[in-house]
């Protein structure tokens, strides 16, 4: 089966083993301990980031439950936050690490689900968490016949390939050119105010800086070639401290990862 995650969903990380064992919970943490089935199996374990500033955890996991139910299984165990147990049954589940997978210890959800196999049960998990911008989904799998990954597609409509991959990507293109021209911005002539508030690369460049909180970046403002130079320099940078506060302010970067430069007309960002 193929589990359809929301649009823009992102694989940070994904384990693999041929043959392994599992203990997939039942019931939330009571008593220094949680009940548990032990199955061995065929185990796959990953971690998906999604931008999800205006989703909760239950908006999350809900169709997800609804795709594995569709797919014929039962669900055994489902737990919020506080009826999991918390910090304990955080800490004694497997849970793949940081920053790929995030856990918010007073805002997560999980769910344990099995079905029968051709010759065996299977078993999934789903843990669900989120930042203040990003969720974050682990799928745990395990007895499956097969030995190989299933692939989750990210798309409501066909298969999406994720950020990390797709080359015209904002946090493919930064990792790998180091540079991404923010081009759906807009500003009317001679002004650093910014159209609006809602475009996409910012909503884009702001996932990644969440998700990788080591990179740090250089906004850099341009301009057309009208008026005097040191005017346009200075126009150019405050544009780039325009979408500096749209970052920090609406999309809760940290102001320690982006910092806002200005080239006037010396260098245009596009040939006119």
């Amino acid at each position: 089966m193929d589990l359809h995650l929301p649009f823009g969903a992102s694989l940070a990380t994904e384990t693999v083993e041929e043959f392994a064992s599992y203990a997939l919970p039942i019931s939330g943490w009571k008593k220094g301990r949680f009940e548990s089935i032990w199955a061995e199996g065929a185990f796959t374990q990953q971690a998906w980031r999604v931008s999800a500033s205006d989703k909760t955890t239950l908006q999350l996991l809900d169709p997800l439950r609804e795709q594995l139910i569709e797919a014929g299984y039962d669900v055994i165990f489902e737990c919020d936050a506080a009826s999991c147990g918390g910090f304990d049954f955080r800490f004694e589940t497997e849970i793949l690490p940081e920053p790929n997978m995030h856990i918010d210890l007073g805002d997560f959800r999980f769910l344990s689900a099995q079905r029968m196999g051709e010759d065996k049960p299977e078993y999934t998990s789903l843990v669900v968490s989120k930042s203040s911008t990003t969720g974050y989904i682990q799928v745990t799998n395990l007895g499956r016949v097969d030995t190989q990954p299933t692939p989750l597609t990210t798309s409501t409509k066909g298969v999406q390939i994720p950020d990390a991959l797709d080359p015209g990507s904002l946090s493919y293109t930064l990792e790998n050119k180091g540079s991404f021209v923010l081009d759906d911005l807009e500003f009317a002539t001679g002004s650093s105010a910014l159209s609006g508030e809602d475009f996409a690369t910012v909503a884009a460049l702001a996932d990644y800086l969440n998700n990788n909180p080591e990179r740090k970046t250089a906004l850099v403002g341009h301009t057309d070639s009208e008026g005097s130079l040191s005017g346009n320099v200075a126009l150019s940078k405050k544009r780039a401290a325009s979408v500096v506060k749209l970052l920090t302010g609406k999309h809760g970067v940290s102001k320690t990862q982006v910092t806002a430069e200005g080239m006037g007309f010396l260098a245009p960002a596009r040939a006119t």
